[in-house]
């Protein structure tokens, strides 16, 4: 076997906590079959996948805290691999099969998305479904902002390509993009808050944290009427998008399309602005979402809000509404992640963070929904 310490592999011994270390990526099913819990890539079942003689060299990128993303190359080929966490989650979540059809739909538009290779629907390949799309040469703004766009001029070129890209987004005509009827994404509004009250009741719940109940109280009481139908992303924030590595600040990719669909455009634009710190707030605002955008240089929510409306002409006078949606929307999903690291199925060091950070972005949802965030 492959040197684990080489292919960001981790170790089968016990961790500090006294539970068992995750491992990544084993080469055979029969290594997988000896750990406690199961492995997130079985390379001989990749090869056998993707075709050919050797094991595909794989290795875990830092991606966000939702679906692991591994780089592959195998046999002159660079992909990405996307699939879902270990479980538990919740009934739905982390479609990666859904994010590879929304990509296909998207091949032909004028949308600033990879292009997907393959999908395989059987987890007895890997161990869950999986897709490859492209492996493009780009950087993601988290904590940091790399030399080639850093500087004042850097961050606000970095937030208007950030705006402009989902305004290409939600001009696609709704008819021409290949994800279901129009009409449908005209009750968009009303099925997140159903599927997301669903979603928060079907936890099994640790603890009380109150906000969230109130806050889909108020959510349902004054929810607005949505000005036409788009494509929605549903996650659109700094750090799902990828930059081209060299000045001056270019989008080139809008990543993690598992939660994208007909609906709402101002959902989008709540959610971005909601997850988006301002300079000069504190950078741990949200838990440390996005909080490379406290620097000085990158624009507040309101310049965001401002440029997205002249460009597609859409009103703001509700932004706080889907502001407080996203949050709201936000702090379910990280309360289920919370229980998976609860129940040690996660090394990600973010979620033990969720102990406190749930109920802090719940409270600010509940802020938002009273109109005191933007």
């Amino acid at each position: 076997m492959r040197d684990r310490a080489a292919s960001g592999d981790t170790a089968d011994a016990p961790s500090a906590s006294g539970t068992l270390a995750l491992v990544d990526v084993v080469d055979t099913w029969a290594q997988a079959h000896l750990l406690d819990a199961p492995p997130l890539i079985v390379r001989e079942g990749l090869r056998d996948v993707m075709g050919g003689a050797e094991l595909p060299e794989v290795q875990r990128i830092d991606a966000g805290h939702s679906n692991p993303t591994f780089l592959v190359e195998h046999e002159g080929t660079r992909a990405i691999l996307r699939r879902p966490p270990r479980p538990p989650f919740a009934p739905k979540a982390h479609d990666v099969l859904r994010e590879h059809r929304i990509l296909a739909a998207l091949r032909d538009q004028p949308v600033r998305a990879p292009l997907p290779i393959l999908a395989c629907e059987d987890p007895a390949a890997i161990g869950a479904p999986f897709y490859l799309m492209e492996a493009l040469d780009g950087i993601v703004l988290r904590d940091v902002t790399p030399a080639p766009l850093d500087g004042l001029r850097g961050h606000e070129r970095a937030a208007e390509e950030l705006v402009d890209a989902l305004v290409e987004l939600h001009a696609v005509p709704a008819r021409d993009a290949g994800m279901g009827r129009a009409a449908r994404g005209s009750t968009y509004l009303e099925r997140q808050l159903g599927v997301w009250s669903g979603q928060w009741s079907r936890l099994n719940h640790t603890r009380e944290i109150p906000a969230v109940e109130e806050v889909a109280r108020r959510l349902e009481e004054t929810r607005p009427a949505s000005p036409r139908v788009a494509i929605v992303h549903g996650d659109y924030k700094l750090d799902n998008v990828l930059f081209a590595p060299s000045a001056p600040a270019r989008l080139i990719a809008i990543l993690d399309w598992e939660m994208a669909t007909l609906g709402d455009p101002l959902a989008d634009l709540g959610y971005l602005t909601a997850t988006w710190v301002d300079p000069g707030e504190p950078a741990d605002r949200l838990g440390g979402l996005s909080s490379v955008t406290a620097q000085p240089g990158f624009p507040s929510r309101r310049v965001l809000a401002d440029r997205y409306a002249a460009a597609s002409g859409l009103p703001l006078d509700s932004l706080a509404w889907y502001q407080a949606l996203a949050l709201w929307k936000l702090a379910i999903l990280l309360e289920a992640s919370y229980q998976r690291h609860l129940a040690g199925t996660t090394s990600d060091e973010f979620f033990a963070t969720l102990e406190e950070g749930v109920p802090r972005i719940a409270e600010h949802a509940l802020a938002a929904v009273t109109g005191a965030l933007l």
